[in-house]
């Protein structure tokens, strides 16, 4: 049975708050490439100082671009997080851009994760094989084609997308109607049948939500993220006061 990996995200591109969230005791945080101004250099110092305090650094990245992914990876990245992964064509794409020949097409760099060319052996022959792919099903045609996606052992795992998915289903944010809601039971129950990460984000920073995912069988989800756990904890507090 897969572990539970309970995790979070970082979308602010400073390392102070990569540090205090690192001292949280997560087991995993995601440097949010997508939806976020973090550029690389900025994505390296947050995935060192993750690292340093013994967590995994995941990288969500803008798209599944060769260059794009070769780049995070060469940073030192631990996961990567592939978004709009819609076939097994596009899993295909986003593993030869993570693997080193010859099971993929990763260009030979020599920069942090490598130690700079003084530990490329060891990073080659141990550390490449244990980086983490998770690809972002979010797209109707995503669930549609996931068992193929699935079938791919190089893929560690799936991330649901409910916003997107429900956009590409005409109904976005429409979270609750009845058909989104079977297609994401659809998700799981494929996603179920494989030994593999089955990965969700709850938004809100309550753990009785995280405690329903992990009920319902999601084992790699990320709790929250750095602006909503700082923007709720000062509403709730700030709004306390005021009413006094």
């Amino acid at each position: 049975m897969t572990k539970k990996l309970i995790g979070s995200w970082i979308t602010l591109n400073n390392p102070s708050i990569a540090e205090i969230m690192s001292d949280c005791s997560f087991d995993w945080l995601c440097v949010d490439m997508e939806h976020s101004v973090t550029d690389y250099f900025q994505a390296q110092q947050l995935i060192a100082t993750i690292q340093s305090k013994g967590i995994a650094a995941f990288v969500r990245v803008g798209e599944n671009n060769n260059l794009v992914i070769k780049r995070v990876l060469d940073a030192g990245a631990d996961g990567i997080i592939v978004p709009m992964v819609n076939s097994k064509e596009d899993a295909v794409k986003a593993i030869n851009s993570v693997k080193y020949p010859p099971i993929g097409m990763r260009g030979v760099g020599l920069a942090r994760a490598q130690g700079y060319g003084f530990d490329f052996e060891n990073y080659k022959n141990n550390k490449a094989d244990d980086i983490k792919l998770i690809v972002q099903i979010e797209h109707i045609d995503a669930v549609n084609n996931l068992e193929e996606i699935l079938s791919l052992d190089e893929i560690d795992g799936t991330f649901i997308g409910p916003y997107d998915l429900s956009g590409s289903m005409g109904k976005p944010g429409q979270y609750f109607d009845n058909d989104v809601v079977d297609v994401i039971k659809k998700y799981e129950k494929i996603a179920k049948k494989h030994d593999k990460l089955i990965g969700y984000h709850v938004i809100e920073p309550d753990y009785k939500l995280v405690i329903d995912k992990l009920k319902q069988g999601y084992n790699f989800i990320a709790f929250s993220l750095d602006t909503y756990f700082l923007g709720t904890i000062i509403r709730d507090q700030l709004g306390k006061i005021k009413k006094i």
